[in-house]
């Protein structure tokens, strides 16, 4: 038998299985909660929409409403700043609608955190209106996500810590109800935690919402409950109708919202205005620059920030030597390593000498003084018990080999060897 007969007749052998549908799922929507009159008795609304009930709280703050020591209404101000801007930052929002965003969920991760509390702020013509959406229970989820509207396109979210945490958290419970809800898009989104620890590095040891809001903004809540406290009231909510203890989370979230928009005014001016409060935080802001590769305005900031202060904060120096150095003005980057060098301290003051040592020898071609900068960098790595082993053991290297080579360069024609460690 050839082998396309047999093709054949192995094939007529294979029994054709019938197609299974899929069974089509019915949405029924579900149940109004038992409790929903107590519910009622408090700031809540009811709204109702194709997948069910939610509930939510709506407040309207004036332009001139006070959050700690800034006023509401001067985002407006620091808006039109950034649309002035020529360059993208991580801080500066799109064209679209801009919405202060907050969630409160049952758990910090995984597909069994739900959230139950979806707060917006929305900046209009002459006030601020906050909507706070409230989820019923878990059947409601699908109405609770559609009622936000997050699924629309063009959005800018300013969140804390959102894109770490608030928005996965929210594509994992959208992802539940993808057959119901429309497809939620990825916006545009403002992370003031990344930013504040960007801004107040070295200032601040916890970046903790409330820390900020008492460091920077000047706002101190009072009888606000701690936010693992936060699921266990909405469960007892749920469970007992006892939506008035709920209102304390609302006001935990509440706090949360306008303190995204008195931090994002203050960070912008910070940005943008060069109304720094310290040699540290300007300097941080100059670095954060060059690291999106806007050096020209790195380098500006910089150069201000070293007249200004002067040697009192070498890592501004520090910064400045490396731009100087990129645009070939040795003998000046050789003036801010020096300052390092003298004044500043742990990886950076390492890191300045060896710096010195290339500069004197390749550009200045003064070899005692490049020898001179070796020998420092390597009496640093031995003085200073904060570094790192294995920084030290990568210096050391790169020391002792800069050492043979200058050493050569002073001696022509004899062999060095580096000098013996101490």
């Amino acid at each position: 038998m050839s082998y396309e007969k047999k093709l054949m007749a192995m094939k007529s052998l294979v029994k054709k299985s019938a197609v299974v549908k899929e069974p089509v799922e019915v949405f029924s929507k579900p149940p109004v909660p038992s409790y929903e009159k107590r519910w009622l008795t408090t700031q809540l609304e009811k709204v109702e929409n194709d997948f069910g009930i939610v509930y939510k709280r709506i407040i309207h703050y004036p332009l001139s409403h006070m959050h700690g020591n800034i006023r509401l209404g001067d985002v407006q101000d620091k808006l039109a700043d950034w649309s002035e801007t020529e360059y993208k930052h991580p801080l500066s929002p799109k064209e679209g609608k801009l919405l202060f965003f907050d969630t409160e969920t049952t758990g910090l991760k995984g597909a069994g955190a739900v959230i139950f509390l979806i707060g917006l702020l929305e900046l209009k013509e002459d006030e601020f209106v906050m909507t706070q959406y409230v989820l019923p229970n878990p059947d409601h989820e699908a109405a609770f996500l559609f009622e936000s509207e997050l699924w629309k396109e063009g959005l800018t979210l300013v969140t804390y810590n959102g894109k770490s945490f608030d928005f996965p958290q929210l594509q994992t419970r959208w992802s539940l109800h993808r057959k119901l809800l429309p497809p939620l898009p990825v916006p545009h989104q403002i992370d003031l935690l990344h930013g504040s620890r960007r801004i107040w590095k070295g200032e601040m040891d916890s970046f903790k919402l409330t820390e900020v809001e008492r460091r920077q903004l000047g706002f101190i809540r009072k009888d606000d409950i701690p936010g693992h406290m936060a699921p266990i009231i909405y469960q007892d909510a749920v469970k007992n109708g006892r939506a008035e203890i709920l209102m304390k989370v609302m006001w935990h979230n509440e706090w949360d919202i306008l303190s995204l928009v008195t931090l994002f005014s203050l960070s912008t001016d910070l940005i943008l205005q060069d109304n720094q409060q310290t040699a540290r935080v300007a300097t941080n802001i100059a670095k954060w620059f060059q690291d999106l590769g806007l050096s020209e305005r790195s380098y500006s900031e910089l150069e201000k920030i070293a007249e200004e202060f002067g040697s009192s904060y070498p890592l501004t120096h520090y910064h400045l030597g490396f731009l100087l150095k990129r645009y070939k003005e040795f003998e000046r980057a050789i003036k801010s390593f020096e300052i390092v060098a003298e004044y500043g301290e742990g990886r950076e003051q390492v890191l300045a000498c060896e710096e010195l040592a290339k500069l004197y020898e390749h550009q200045l071609k003064n070899f005692p003084l490049a020898y001179e900068r070796i020998l420092t960098g390597k009496s640093l790595l031995e003085q200073n018990e904060m570094l790192s082993r294995r920084f030290i053991e990568r210096m050391k290297a790169a020391f002792a080999k800069r050492e043979i080579r200058v050493m050569n360069k002073l001696f022509p024609g004899q062999a060095q060897e580096p000098t013996k460690e101490t």
